[in-house]
């Protein structure tokens, strides 16, 4: 999976989601390779979305179509100041259930250590995991840069999501989350998205 992350800050967001609704209805169908995309503004403003292909091929093939281009040039208009890009295909997924069933999804950016020792705890107790938090219908993880990762997790309902963070892990769990947080070279930032757009071929 090739995944591209896109975000900025918007000065209307119903005028945002209805660019990103016309791009689905009228560009959607002549991208090869488009798996999804995941995205939505937060209260504060800020867009982040997430558009995976099958692999970078088919993500540069798009970018490149004329009408791709002209999408982006008027969508482009409907941010303030600069829109950041990052692409990567180290990325891994996992879904105990369907993430486009969600109606919360939280994104979380950060930049830390040992990349390899993360994918490790992040891929431990996948089972114990879904019996502990069966709010999280899938997470997606992506990492680039140095060390750079954007971490997007599906719930079933924010109202749920909350109830689940209150909740004491089992000391296997608890361990795991302890040893996640101290390979973070700086403090995650959380992008809270109310109303995700969440949309598949």
């Amino acid at each position: 999976m090739f995944v591209q992350i896109i975000q900025g800050h918007v000065r209307d967001a119903e005028q945002l989601k209805a660019a990103m609704d016309q791009w689905v209805r009228d560009l959607a169908p002549g991208a090869s390779g488009w798996i999804g995309s995941t995205g939505g503004v937060t209260d504060e403003g800020e867009f982040i979305g997430l558009a995976s292909f099958t692999d970078p091929e088919s993500a540069h093939r798009n970018s490149e179509r004329p009408e791709q281009d002209q999408w982006w040039r008027r969508t482009a208009q409907l941010f303030d100041g600069d829109v950041t890009f990052h692409e990567t295909f180290d990325v891994m997924t996992d879904h105990p259930g369907d993430p486009n069933r969600a109606t919360f999804v939280q994104i979380m950016q950060g930049q830390g250590r040992d990349h390899d020792r993360a994918l490790e705890l992040m891929r431990q107790d996948s089972d114990e995991w879904a019996k502990f938090r069966p709010d999280v219908l899938g997470t997606t993880a992506c990492s680039y840069g140095e060390g750079e990762y954007t971490v997007a997790v599906y719930f079933t309902s924010e109202k749920e999501a909350r109830e689940g963070e209150k909740k004491e892990p089992p000391p296997g769990l608890a361990k795991q989350m302890s040893e996640m947080e101290h390979l973070n070279i700086r403090k995650p930032t959380f992008y809270d998205l109310h109303t995700p757009w969440i949309d598949a071929p």
